[in-house]
């Protein structure tokens, strides 16, 4: 135990954390300017009519008029601050702030990414990541530093391998074994000039799911070895780069590129991007990990481990269910499909009133709603108040069909329940969610 003590208190080059916040604020900026000009604010925060925030959440709203784009403009901005260090902390907190609440105030465009990004702001909120190469060290409001403890270094490696760890076991189940998520991936890509004709053949699609399965199963342990570390990170680079081109996931490529830094000596990574910064052999101990630092980290990484086996706990396979899917790394594993008609009975004259669902939700919506258990649930609390508001006090009752991974669909809602008396459920199972033996038959 004193040995690890030693090292996580070690004072060792902080350039490999300089570097990162760097990175980390380009792409923050990068990610939120991005999604002004691909019109996904426009898309996901203010053409819609209600919106889907994540249950307990629906007291968060967006700004009316342009104000989401101010909003996310603001937030770029904030990420060039973090990037120049320029009243690092305060500029991060802000953007980690907006960005939380932006993150919960809508779920109908969910990616795996905008947590992670969430969950390295919480981190780097309490790393000296503006000791170098940093306004505030210029304009004096932080003591310039060419050091740090060694446990910054491992915060993030760890936080790193949570991701990859959780990945990889995710993948181990039949459709991801067989090719058959691969195959599907893939396919909508096949218009891709070249190499599109090869995502349709068997050669290429079931080796593709197991190189994943191996990469996020590996790439950690390889990283940390020094001799099999050049190898990871030419795979690394191979595998995000071909994800970034082919699969077009947003920044999650550069942002796990970025890590890497982290894995390398110091002194190496001072040489390629710091030449000016003073070379430091490994010296000094810090005296200790500051208390709270060490007991918040303590809890933050118990419920990151905690919360992807929360669906061990809940009745039935969440693939199907989807109870205990999200913050919990399941990434781009499966494909939903289905069709959700809603019964709504009047209370009084228990006349059957039609209701377009056009009028209300987006085309985006609509599809998660037709597939989506929290989405189901949301949309028929949307459809209740707003018949209240013209005088209808109503029963609603489901009619859904899934289908996960193009298999057969399946009776997905208990049809003699009124969702819009129903509870959601966070840590078990919403019973009016239908269970199947194996939802592949």
């Amino acid at each position: 135990m004193e040995t690890i003590n030693k090292k996580l208190l070690l004072q060792i080059d902080n350039s490999p954390l300089i570097i990162f916040r760097i990175f980390f604020g380009f792409l923050l900026s990068a990610e939120t300017f991005g999604a002004i000009l691909t019109g996904w604010v426009k898309e996901n925060l203010m053409i819609p009519k209600v919106f889907f925030p994540f249950i307990g959440f629906e007291w968060l709203h967006p700004l009316p008029g342009f104000g989401m784009y101010i909003y996310f403009f603001t937030m770029g901005i904030l990420g060039i601050l973090v990037m120049i260090g320029y009243r690092y902390r305060l500029s991060l907190l802000l953007f980690t702030f907006l960005w939380t609440a932006q993150y919960l105030m809508q779920k109908t465009s969910y990616n795996n990414h905008y947590y992670f990004l969430l969950l390295v702001c919480i981190i780097m909120l309490l790393l000296p990541a503006n000791a170098y190469a940093s306004y505030d060290v210029k304009q004096k409001r932080t003591l310039k530093s060419y050091t740090m403890p060694q446990w910054c270094s491992y915060v993030m490696i760890f936080q790193v391998s949570i991701l990859y760890f959780f990945a990889t076991v995710a993948k181990l189940y039949p459709d991801w074994l067989n090719g058959t998520f691969t195959q599907i991936l893939y396919a909508n890509k096949s218009h891709l000039p070249i190499i599109g004709e090869w995502f349709k053949e068997k050669w290429f699609y079931i080796p593709i799911a197991y190189l994943g399965l191996m990469f996020d199963g590996l790439v950690v342990p390889f990283l940390l070895w020094k001799k099999t570390r050049t190898f990871a990170l030419i795979a690394s680079l191979i595998f995000h780069l071909s994800n970034s081109l082919i699969l077009q996931v947003g920044i999650f490529p550069y942002f796990a590129l970025s890590f890497i830094v982290f894995f390398y000596s110091p002194e190496t990574i001072r040489k390629i991007f710091f030449k000016k910064h003073l070379k430091i052999e490994p010296q000094e101990y810090v005296k200790s990990i500051p208390y709270f630092t060490k007991y918040f980290f303590a809890l933050f990484f118990t419920l990151q481990i905690l919360l992807p086996l929360r669906h061990y706990l809940i009745k039935g396979n969440v693939f199907w269910t989807e109870e205990g899917h999200r913050l919990s790394w399941r990434m781009m594993l499966r494909q939903r499909s289905g069709s959700t008609y809603f019964k709504i009975v009047d209370k009084k004259t228990k006349e059957i009133i039609s209701y377009n669902l056009n009028d209300l939700f987006t085309p985006k919506q609509i599809s998660r709603i037709n597939a989506y258990p929290d989405f189901i649930w949301q949309a028929a609390r949307y459809i209740k108040d707003d018949l209240a508001k013209k005088g209808h006090e109503v029963e609603i009752f489901a009619n859904s069909y899934v289908s996960v991974n193009n298999h057969s669909p399946k009776m997905f809602i208990n049809k003699q329940v009124d969702l819009s008396q129903a509870h959601w459920y966070y840590f078990s199972h919403s019973p009016w969610i239908l269970l199947v033996e194996d939802y592949r038959d």
